[in-house]
């Protein structure tokens, strides 16, 4: 049997966002997230973030900061008793400043790449998936994936998830 997911993008998603955070100090959880992650735990699903990360392609931080900071944020969950499953992002971009990340991808949403490879590496089925985020290029990627989109317009994420996941 298949696995089941949740996806979530992260900056205005997750967090508040505040352009270009790559810092733990920065980070400030928005309503419901963390309950919405434990009842994604809870009821069987993996949870995924699927996140753009422009700065790294711009040169404001690395992806050492990425990586600081997503092990930062299951820090602070396993507090609570929750995890993040797995952490994909997207360091490209086509107006970057860094060579190596300056450069169209299939992973930047709206395109699927970062959906499609945790499909593979997780075993997802995708009909049985969601994708939350805040742009409309989330809910296009979730849909290019095969995954249902969701858009989170505020409010507490925990009633958006158990609203939209029956």
């Amino acid at each position: 049997m298949r696995n089941k997911a949740i996806f979530f993008d992260r900056d205005g998603t997750l967090n508040v966002d505040v352009h270009y955070l790559h810092e733990p100090e920065k980070f400030i959880w928005v309503e419901g997230a963390i309950e919405a992650i434990r009842w994604a735990n809870a009821h069987g699903y993996l949870v995924i973030v699927v996140t753009n990360q422009s700065g790294i392609a711009r040169g404001y931080y690395d992806e050492a900061a990425v990586h600081r900071l997503h092990d930062w944020m299951n820090m602070e969950l396993a507090k609570c008793g929750t995890h993040i499953d797995a952490f994909y992002y997207c360091p490209h971009h086509t107006e970057g400043s860094v060579p190596a990340y300056t450069k169209q991808c299939d992973c930047r949403k709206p395109a699927p790449g970062m959906l499609l490879k945790a499909i593979a590496e997780h075993d997802i089925d995708p009909a049985a998936s969601f994708l939350f985020g805040d742009a409309e290029s989330d809910v296009v990627a979730a849909e290019n994936a095969g995954v249902q989109g969701v858009r989170y317009t505020g409010g507490s994420l925990a009633d958006c998830v158990r609203g939209a996941v029956r």
